[in-house]
């Protein structure tokens, strides 16, 4: 992992609906909630061994987020200075994950859903995604959720794009597992995510 100064990195927070995606009600028949794994046919690089928990996906597309690729690391004080925030009661270093290639400069935490604010959306299986700096003040103040990621970035689909890529055989789909979601070995996440796969598909 490439360690930069934190203050250095514009970190963005951003309204994931502003991007279209729509937060569908009845989604069962989607991969919402579900975890995608880059299978060994994968073709683009920006994916090769990724696996994504997929936060959205209905019949307007689909997005979801990269959790096994470590991007940055700086302190929790510096990362707040540099959207204009300076809270002396923070402390502490995070990691910023590459969420995907869409919007690099987008902040997104994913978390369990132990602790919210007004802006989190709360998913499925205890987790939820939350896109306001406030829930880093938290984290920073030792009062945030008990497993998080911060993201930046994300992966994004049109209408019929991925369930095309999962028929070319680029993704295998699994069942969300929150020790497999905020791990601490990123390194092994796809290699654990591919053991549980079930095939065919």
């Amino acid at each position: 992992m490439r360690r930069v100064a934190i203050q250095y990195f514009l970190f963005a927070f951003i309204e994931i609906l502003a991007f279209g995606v729509v937060w569908a009600a009845d989604a069962d028949k989607f991969l919402a909630g579900r975890l995608l794994i880059a299978s060994t046919e994968m073709q683009d690089p920006r994916f090769a061994e990724s696996v994504i928990y997929m936060v959205e996906h209905d019949s307007k597309g689909a997005l979801g987020l990269i959790i096994n690729q470590p991007a940055l690391q700086g302190s929790i004080e510096d990362l707040l200075k540099g959207f204009g925030i300076n809270n002396d009661k923070v402390s502490g270093n995070i990691v910023l994950h590459y969420g995907g290639p869409v919007s690099p400069r987008a902040g997104i935490v994913l978390h369990s859903d132990d602790v919210v604010i007004d802006s989190t959306k709360k998913l499925k299986d205890g987790i939820a995604v939350t896109v306001e700096a406030k829930l880093i003040e938290l984290i920073g103040e030792g009062k945030g959720p008990r497993q998080y990621l911060v993201m930046l970035g994300y992966a994004g689909w049109a209408p019929g794009q991925l369930e095309g890529e999962i028929i070319a055989g680029s993704w295998h789909t699994i069942p969300s597992d929150k020790s497999l979601i905020f791990g601490e070995d990123a390194d092994k996440k796809w290699r654990q995510a591919m053991e549980r796969r079930q095939v065919p598909l």
